[in-house]
Formats: C-alpha cells, sequence, structure tokens
C-alpha cells in the first residue's frame, strides 16, 4: 500500500511496478573493502600475494576487517567458485582465479571471488548465475535525472549506484539453464493473450529495457494494450540489449559507421591527470592523449545524474596513481595500461549508440495501456510471496565453512 501511494504521489498510480513484474530482486553486493575489486585483473592477483605472504599482525590491517568479515570468519564457499573455505588467516594458497563483474550501469571491471573477503556477495545470485542468465540492474530515483532506469548485463552485477541511491538486482531467470522466468506468475498469458504467442520472457525484458522509467516508489513499466506498439518495443529493446551486452550470448560487439568511429589520435600517457571534452571537434582529451571523434550523446550519456565517461575515468586514474596509498588499494598498474584505452573506445561506442536510440523512446508508452488495475483484476496481482523469494536451486552439495558440508 505505501509503495502504490507513492508511486500515485509521483504520477504513476496505475502503472505497473517492476517489482510487480518481476518480483525476485536482490539488494546490491557489499564488499566491504575496495581492494577486492579492480579495474584489471592483475592488481588483483598481486594484491592477493602480498596478503598471504603478510605476517599475522599485518594480514590483519591489510584486510580491513569488518563486523562481517574479519580472517578468522568462518564462511562457506561461493556457489560455482572453487575457494577454500579454511579461516583467511591460514590462507597461503594461490589467488582465486579473478571474475569479470559489472560495476554500476557501465563499467566492467573484476572481482575476487573468495567469499571469505566480501561481507555481503549474495550467494543466491551467484547460483543462478550462468551462460543463459541475464540480468537487470535498477539505478535508483534521482530528480530530474533523464538518464536510464535500468541496465542489462550478462556479466554478475555488483548492483553499485553512481548516485549512491541503489536499485534492486533482479535475474530474468529463477533457476540455472534459462529455467523458470523471474516473472509474476499469470504474467506471459496475459501478454500472450494481448499481442500473441510470440511473446517470450526475452521480449517482456526487451519492452521493460524500452519503456522504464523511475519514480518515487521504483522502477515502473507501462505495458502498451496494442501489439502495433508491443512489436516495437520488443524491437527497439532487443536493440538495447545487444548494445549492453557488448557481444555476450552470441551477440556483435558495438561499434560505430566508420565515419563516426573513434580513433586514438595521440597516445595515452602513463598517468593521465584529467579527462577533457572539446565539443567543438568532438575530442576527448586525457592528459595529453587525445580520442576522436566522440559524439556529444557519449560524453553527455548520465545515469542518476552523474557522467559515465568522467566516472570511468576517474577510477582508472585512482587506480594508476594509488601508489602512495597505505594498504593493498596501492598494488595496481604503474602505467595506463593498453587494454584501458580499448575499453574506453568501446564504451564511448555503446554509450553513443545508446543515445542515438533515445528517440525512437520518446512517445513510445503513449495510449491505451495495460495498467495495474488490470493485472489484478485478472489475477496477476498481487504477486504471492513464493515468486519473491529465491527458488531452491541445489542440486549439490556446497561446501561450508572449514570444509563442511551443508545439510540440504
Amino acid at each position: 500500500m505505501a509503495t502504490r501511494a507513492a508511486a500515485k504521489a509521483g504520477g504513476d498510480d496505475d502503472i505497473p511496478l517492476l517489482d510487480d513484474l518481476m518480483p525476485w530482486s536482490v539488494r546490491p553486493l557489499r564488499t566491504g573493502r575496495p581492494w577486492v575489486t579492480a579495474p584489471d585483473a592483475g592488481s588483483l592477483k598481486a594484491r592477493w600475494e602480498r596478503l598471504v605472504r603478510a605476517e599475522a599482525a599485518e594480514r590483519e590491517r591489510l584486510f580491513r576487517p569488518t563486523r562481517s568479515r574479519t580472517p578468522q570468519t568462518p564462511v562457506a564457499a561461493l556457489p560455482g567458485q572453487a575457494t577454500s573455505t579454511g579461516r583467511f588467516a591460514r590462507e597461503t594458497g594461490p589467488c582465486p582465479e579473478p571474475v569479470r563483474i559489472l560495476h554500476g550501469p557501465f563499467d566492467e571491471q573484476w572481482l575476487l571471488p573468495d567469499h571469505r573477503l566480501i561481507d555481503a556477495a549474495r550467494p543466491e545470485l551467484w547460483r543462478v548465475a550462468d551462460g543463459q542468465q541475464l540480468f537487470v540492474v535498477e539505478h535508483g530515483c534521482v530528480p530530474q535525472d533523464t538518464g536510464p532506469a535500468l541496465s542489462v548485463t550478462a556479466l554478475l552485477p555488483d548492483g553499485h549506484s553512481p548516485a549512491g541511491r541503489p536499485g534492486r538486482i533482479r535475474p530474468l531467470y529463477r533457476r540455472p539453464g534459462g529455467l523458470e522466468p523471474n516473472l509474476t506468475p499469470g504474467l506471459l498469458t496475459l501478454l500472450r493473450a494481448r499481442h500473441g504467442d510470440a511473446v517470450t520472457d526475452r521480449s517482456v525484458l526487451a519492452w521493460t529495457l524500452a519503456a522504464a522509467r523511475p519514480s518515487p516508489a521504483g522502477c515502473v513499466v507501462p505495458l502498451p494494450a496494442d501489439p502495433e506498439r508491443w512489436s516495437a518495443g520488443v524491437e527497439l529493446g532487443q536493440e538495447l540489449l545487444r548494445l549492453q551486452l557488448r557481444g555476450a550470448r552470441g551477440g556483435e560487439r558495438p561499434r560505430l559507421p566508420g565515419g563516426r568511429r573513434p580513433y586514438v589520435r595521440a597516445a595515452v600517457p602513463p598517468v593521465p591527470t584529467a579527462l577533457e571534452y572539446d565539443p567543438d571537434d568532438e575530442t576527448l582529451t586525457l592528459g595529453t592523449g587525445r580520442i576522436s571523434p566522440v559524439p556529444a550523446g557519449a560524453w553527455e550519456f548520465r545515469v542518476g545524474g552523474v557522467r559515465m565517461l568522467e566516472l570511468w575515468f576517474e577510477r582508472r586514474a585512482a587506480a594508476a596513481g594509488a601508489q602512495d596509498m597505505d594498504g593493498l588499494e596501492a598494488v595496481g598498474p604503474r602505467a595506463w595500461p593498453q587494454e584501458w584505452t580499448s575499453e574506453l573506445l568501446e564504451l564511448i561506442a555503446v554509450l553513443a549508440l545508446l543515445d542515438g536510440l533515445r528517440p525512437r523512446q520518446e512517445g513510445l508508452t503513449d495510449g491505451p495501456q495495460i495498467t495495474a488495475d488490470d493485472l489484478r483484476a485478472a489475477g496477476v496481482l498481487p504477486v504471492p510471496a513464493t515468486a519473491r523469494r529465491p527458488a531452491s536451486v541445489l542440486d549439490h552439495q556446497e561446501e561450508g565453512p572449514d570444509g563442511q558440508f551443508a545439510l540440504l
């Protein structure tokens, strides 16, 4: 009742909430210590080596204990990760292979997948992360924000919010193998009755990407009553999805057309100290490095009021110049790696292409709609309590603390 009242105050009184359409959601990860993530995998391996070679008192200091994790905390293994469950104070083994994650909306980084190092790793997400899974990430509601309400990734997302207002992480599937869509029971049946048997969980995701918008109550998703707008929105959403997946799941990596493709005109220096943009000649400068052409839409692309290119650069500039810090964050590249420049070129292309699709989103949700009242009348709402809880997906034993196995 409270959330619906809040939605009404925001002018979206009878538009379904995403929380009602994709009811199972998980809070963002909470690492508890910044050194377990990095823009490059090599830094994480070097940090691990320094940590496990340190003497007890120094290891404790470098670890950065919290109420949830200390070197003595007993913790179960993360699902799907073959890491030790012994107390970290006794750890002497090799570094676990870092995993690629989505840090916030558009920043692909790396994480040490060791449950002993992460305050709240959300194991329920790791259990369903596989080659078929997609994750929807809400960005939170920021007044006057013109950026997208959602992003989608094939990577494990941490749900970090650029504006400090985290939303929720919503897997598309409740079980591994692309089984049991995370859609409220009866929704697919209702949409197929309106728009045809071609409606699938992926087309619902595509429409959601194209039509969702933030509200004070949470993300809202207008549902069209006419098949023509549904088809147009699904087609647009599929293009948005392709761009955000960046080649994952068999797709092509995003590229701007030849005449608009950004190139490195002057090499990025070892430690670039500033990022600037010249709109007149569409040039992005990183210290003495120059990249052009960079469309203005890519430079101005914001989420939660924050420019994505500036945020991406600030994180890497900090990592490349952190040698004077006291702690494991100081372990990082001493010069700007070439792969970061390649990642930047791709991010520019992604943001520019996403910006170019915005005009097609305008007016998409105008016209007759399937309202929240319609969903209640059809018995789709209210959402059953079981749909808001994770499915029981354990088909094997998971190793508990100190090598013990959990009872199923």
